[in-house]
């Protein structure tokens, strides 16, 4: 689908809850400038892949998702003295690679203390984020995987309403592993219960679960 700037805005606007659309043959121009009239709406995620535009709608059930695997992290960082950096679904994007993306929520971890109290990242020069997440309970965000291998993204988490796997980049690619590398107390096996439980107990019973066992395995 080949398109004015403004038609993919007006397009894009109009798009229920749960949908994705694609337009190829489209400029890196045009995809910035899609940047600039969408802004930093929520409930939107906006790919671009050498000339690829993809454009996913969600839910509240996907965002609920994300914002606990937040929560979780928060968490930690309180409970263990660690210093996270939250930076949510930021557009991360490489002109020079023709390439940028949305995840579903990001942190530094490793890569915190680089980063200071700014709260305006540059990805053309700033580093990745250390983790990714991926909410997939509607769409299925594989595609994704080529985009933030060459924007170098080194951890990828992704659920898809039952499971949670962790994969690391080795050599260009991704692999699934059984533990975060940048938080090796979580295992996918430990992430995939307390979402389980998300769905089960609510959010406020099952952060709190898991504050408990965060005491429990400092103790």
């Amino acid at each position: 689908m080949t398109v004015q700037t403004a038609g993919y805005y007006d397009i894009v606007a109009r798009l229920p809850a749960n949908s994705v659309v694609t337009f190829h043959n489209v400029s890196w121009q045009d995809y910035e400038e899609l940047l600039e009239q969408v802004g930093e709406a929520s409930g939107l995620r906006i790919s671009f892949d050498t000339g690829t535009l993809i454009v996913m709608t969600l839910s509240p059930e996907h965002e609920n998702y994300a914002r606990f695997i937040e929560g979780i992290i928060r968490l930690i960082s309180v409970r263990l003295r660690i210093n996270i950096r939250f930076f949510g679904g930021a557009t991360m994007k490489k002109t020079k690679r023709r390439k940028g993306l949305e995840p579903d929520a990001c942190f530094y971890v490793q890569s915190a203390d680089a980063l200071g109290n700014r709260v305006h990242l540059d990805f053309e020069v700033d580093p990745p984020p250390d983790i990714a997440v991926e909410i997939d309970v509607h769409h299925d965000s594989r595609f994704k995987s080529s985009i933030y291998a060459a924007l170098g993204v080194p951890e990828l988490w992704r659920y898809d309403g039952q499971t949670l796997t962790i994969s690391v980049l080795r050599e260009g690619q991704y692999v699934i592993v059984p533990h975060s590398q940048a938080l090796p107390l979580l295992s996918s096996q430990l992430l995939t219960e307390y979402l389980t439980r998300l769905r089960e107990e609510g959010e406020l019973q099952s952060l709190l679960a898991f504050d408990q066992w965060l005491q429990s395995v400092q103790s």
